[in-house]
């Protein structure tokens, strides 16, 4: 029975220098632990009828992953309004960015959503309830622009979610940045950030950075693989 207990108490002491050597492993490294989630595609949250889905920090798609203090962090989100009436998306803030810019189309139209995300070379954003509206001769290459009395869309431009003239199109697009970090976003981290709507009132929804959309080929430094950590 004595030698049963000595075998137990050695295993219990090889456990816990287990743990002790781990930790001092970690020792100096970023301690981001109470904050800290797998990656995942996104969150949700929900206003009224309206829907926040699949949000998060757009990914860098580079190794070093993190958002550096003082950067900008762009959003991605579908907001979805399952009500029957219209609504806007009037601010977006967080207590991790001195400020956010809304451009684009800030109306959830009743039965649609709106699509935040990086404005991608060639796109223009439709700018609606802002005194930031682009002038209508700049929607359209002056090219293929339409006489200002003509309500037919150049040929080929036609878009089975435009609405009647002079509403915003069904389903809209918008770009939300976070400005100003004051603090650096790792992968993982999450970021509360809150929305804003007319109608719905607010919904604050807690931002992981994205997963990668390309595939990232990553070594760590020679310095990291020689030391065994």
């Amino acid at each position: 029975m004595r030698l049963q207990k000595r075998r137990v108490f050695g295993a219990s002491v090889v456990a816990v220098g287990a743990a002790l050597a781990l930790a001092g492993c970690g020792a100096g490294q970023i301690a981001q632990t109470s904050t800290m989630l797998p990656a995942v595609n996104g969150a949700m949250g929900q206003a009224g009828k309206l829907v926040v889905r699949d949000a998060a920090l757009v990914n860098r798609n580079d190794c070093e992953q993190a958002y550096a203090s003082g950067s900008s962090a762009p959003l991605t989100l579908v907001i979805a309004n399952d009500g029957t009436a219209d609504d806007d998306l009037v601010s977006v803030s967080s207590p991790n960015a001195a400020n956010a810019s809304v451009q684009g189309q800030k109306t959830v139209v009743a039965g649609s959503k709106l699509l935040v995300g990086p404005v991608t070379e060639g796109e223009s954003l439709v700018q609606t309830g802002s005194s930031s509206a682009a002038p209508a001769s700049s929607a359209a290459p002056a090219s293929s622009a339409a006489p200002a009395s003509s309500a037919a869309p150049a040929p080929g431009s036609a878009s089975p979610t435009a609405g009647p003239t002079g509403q915003p199109p069904r389903i809209g697009h918008a770009e939300v940045v976070l400005q100003s970090l004051k603090s650096v976003v790792w992968p993982g981290q999450l970021v509360p950030v809150t929305f804003t709507f007319r109608n719905s009132g607010s919904v604050t929804v807690q931002l992981p950075i994205q997963a990668p959309t390309v595939q990232l080929n990553c070594q760590a430094p020679a310095s990291q693989e020689a030391g065994g950590h």
